[in-house]
Parts: C-alpha cells; sequence; structure tokens
C-alpha cells in the first residue's frame, strides 16, 4: 500500500473541495471523519461539515486517485428545508442543498 490513512483522507478532502469548487478558504468547514482501508487497494473516506449528519464517502485508490462516483449520505432530504443551513457560509450551504437536492 502506498498510502497511509492519513494521506487517503487529505486526498479525498481535496477532491471534494477540487469537485465542488470550493475556495481554500473555507476548507475548515469540512472534516475528515474516518479513513479506512478496504481490500487492498483503496481507502474509503468518510468527509462531512461539522456539526451536520451529512456525510461524503469517496474511494481513494492506492495510485492517489479517486472514484469520481462519490457517495453522499444524509438523512435529511431536500423536501424538508434548509434552516439549519442558515448560519453558514453560502457555498458551503450551497453544496449541501444541492447534495440533499440530488438524493
Amino acid at each position: 500500500m502506498l498510502l497511509t490513512s492519513t494521506d487517503a483522507g487529505r486526498i479525498g478532502l481535496e477532491f471534494l473541495l477540487a469537485d465542488w469548487n470550493i475556495p481554500e478558504d473555507y476548507r475548515d468547514w469540512f472534516t475528515i471523519f474516518n479513513s479506512r482501508l478496504t481490500g487492498e487497494f483503496w481507502y474509503i473516506v468518510e468527509l462531512g461539515v461539522e456539526g451536520f449528519p451529512d456525510k461524503w464517502f469517496i474511494q481513494v485508490y492506492d495510485t492517489g486517485s479517486c472514484d469520481p462516483n462519490y457517495t453522499f449520505i444524509s438523512p435529511i432530504s431536500g423536501s424538508e428545508g434548509y434552516l439549519d443551513l442558515k448560519n453558514i457560509p453560502y457555498i458551503i450551504a450551497d453544496v449541501l442543498v444541492a447534495e440533499r437536492n440530488s438524493r
């Protein structure tokens, strides 16, 4: 295995930030909750916004590349409203709204 769990977590986070075009200034809003080796050649990295139940699961291969078909899970659907997002930066709220609506 070429990567450590920490490396995979960092790579997964960078992938998510790039995928959503989130500026570096907002990086600290995201947290790596878990990075675990699955199988022989990849990690599953669990990311989220601290204090929110929404989670992204990104597969990071030992080559350092990420599967672009990551999974987003949230107990909150778009139809339930977005009152929980009123006190966070617009760009973070926009990402969560988009992900919740796409489920």
